[in-house]
């Protein structure tokens, strides 16, 4: 069964302003986040998670570009594809795609679309036997066809544990994970296993599902996948998740039992995570160009990646299964067909939080990263993210549904009277975060912000880390509140944000560094704590 670690805790102090002239770079500085400060990168015991809390600064509106900078996209290198490594209790298994070591992959030239695929939530599906039939098509084929379930399958542990390492770099992983190509190169995936589904059938109008968990007609498994009978089905799954029983969005199997989800919890938990990030840095994830590390200051994940799609995934996996398997590992995820489902909403999020007129990247390095996946064709083909940015563009959109969690803004659950007078003993460091909760203070770098001021820079919470990424990890974040697991609820506004690892590749002994910034600007403010000099900071473990 798989377990969770201890974690382990630094913090400081230290204190340092953005500005958009400052503003992280992918060119320019060593640390993901320009808060943090130099001697926040801390060095202990790797079998826990060791966190250096950089304080509070002001993250930029956007991520800048240094236009004489040299730094490349960064691209598989698909000649390179080697086995992947595995956490233990995994058994072995190749995740490179068939033929490729004499193939060179052609540009994907994108078909003129004249009708949308319509993708529509899993409860109210209504082209299902059209997907059972491809999928008995799909599962079929010979292991090493291109179309095959196995290579369909395998192409996220290819891009996840270390398979595939980057052109012209032949030293240094390529990982999906962890950074800005989270949401494009999964648009990608998604977008040829829907194409390769529809020639199966010869349908080009077919498109698949997606579970909108982020409603409450959709937090249960969608039936589709639990009748025994189907090729949705997949037997790998907690089957004390299953229907009637509610997705926990924020899952944290902190109580050692599991617990239905809570509806106003995951509604709070949607409207934190993309109605209220405002800036791409914490919404995309960071930086990751040619050459960089996949697990080092410069990387860390978005909070669409970290809640709801990590939180999904674990919940999702068999608790009997050494790392959480199928969905609790990203090796085995995509063995589920449920995967599909979960990542099809987690599109739909990309292309909702642009729709509130957020601010996108714009940097060449992003645009210009790229995969390599077979399409339907059987080619070998190259995709870049700049041309994923439009669903339509790409011969799809989603069936348009309301939006339950806009109106689900969490509420204060004390006052600023009822809070005051609490007092804080100075935090010894470095300590080990087990089964106690932590709090220290830590200061602001300024007071009573004018609006213009937030509007141009959220003010951010910047955590480093080092972990066992191997584990199923999870820490809670509150400000403001009580040492008490029972407030660690994201329907409270007290509740800021949490960081989620999902189990993934071995542990190697120069890689578990990551960053976590969670933006508290509306937070403050909703807590009339704009006029506080310092916060109180506690980690639930």
């Amino acid at each position: 069964m798989a377990t969770l670690s201890p974690l382990s805790f630094l913090a400081t102090t230290k204190v340092s302003l953005c500005s958009p002239s400052n503003a992280p770079n992918c060119h320019r500085i060593a640390k993901v986040s320009c808060n943090a400060s130099n001697n926040d990168i801390i060095l202990g015991n790797r079998r826990d998670v060791l966190v250096g809390l950089g304080g509070l600064g002001a993250a930029a509106a956007s991520f800048s570009y240094n236009p004489f900078a040299t730094a490349e996209p960064v691209v598989p290198d698909v000649h390179g594809c080697n086995k992947p490594t595995l956490p233990a209790g995994a058994k072995p298994i190749a995740c490179c795609p068939p033929n490729y070591e004499n193939k060179e992959p052609i540009d994907y030239v994108i078909p003129n679309y004249e009708t949308l695929r319509i993708r529509k939530p899993a409860h109210d599906y209504d082209d299902l036997e059209k997907y059972k039939k491809a999928l008995n098509i799909m599962k079929s084929l010979p292991d090493d066809h291109p179309h095959s379930w196995t290579q369909q399958s395998r192409i996220h542990c290819a891009y996840c544990h270390n398979s595939y390492h980057q052109k012209g770099h032949t030293d240094v992983e390529m990982q999906v994970h962890f950074s800005w190509i989270f949401l494009p190169f999964h648009r990608w995936y998604l977008y040829f296993y829907e194409r390769i589904l529809g020639k199966l059938i010869n349908d080009p109008t077919f498109a698949i599902p997606f579970w909108n968990w982020d409603a409450p007609e959709g937090m249960e498994i969608p039936a589709i996948f639990t009748d025994r009978r189907s090729p949705l089905y997949n037997d790998v799954r907690n089957q004390n998740h299953q229907p009637p029983t509610l997705v926990d969005l924020n899952w944290n199997r902190r109580t050692g039992v599991d617990t239905n989800g809570d509806v106003e919890a995951n509604l709070a938990t949607m409207y934190r995570q993309v109605y209220e990030v405002r800036r791409p840095i914490c919404f995309y994830d960071k930086h990751f160009c040619a050459g960089d590390k996949p697990y080092s200051s410069r990387t860390g994940s978005g909070s669409i990646e970290l809640v709801p799609h990590n939180t999904v995934h674990s919940w999702t996996g068999d608790k009997t299964q050494p790392n959480l398997e199928d969905m609790g590992a990203l090796y085995s995820a995509a063995r589920d067909p449920i995967f599909y489902a979960h990542h099809a909403n987690i599109d739909i999020m990309w292309s909702i939080w642009k729709s509130f007129r957020r601010k996108d990247i714009t940097n060449p390095d992003y645009q210009n990263a790229s995969y390599v996946f077979y399409d339907e064709n059987e080619n070998l083909v190259q995709d870049k993210n700049i041309d994923a940015f439009d669903s339509k563009k790409l011969g799809y959109d989603y069936k348009q549904l309301d939006l339950p969690w806009l109106k689900a803004q969490p509420k204060p659950r004390r006052t600023k009277a009822q809070r005051n007078g609490r007092r804080v003993k100075k935090v010894n460091l470095p300590f080990t975060l087990k089964d106690k909760i932590v709090s220290t203070v830590v200061k602001r770098p300024k007071i009573n912000r004018s609006q213009v001021e937030k509007d141009e820079k959220e003010e951010s919470l910047v955590f480093s880390l080092q972990f066992d990424r191997t584990k199923h990890l999870k820490f809670d974040v509150l400000i403001n509140e009580e040492e008490d697991y029972k407030w660690a609820n994201p329907k409270y506004r007290e509740f800021a944000g949490s960081f989620v690892n999902v189990s993934h590749a071995a542990q190697s002994s120069s890689d578990t560094e990551t960053t976590l910034s969670i933006g508290i600007t509306d937070l403050l403010e909703q807590l009339d704590a704009d006029d506080e000099d310092s916060i109180v900071v506690t980690l639930v473990p």
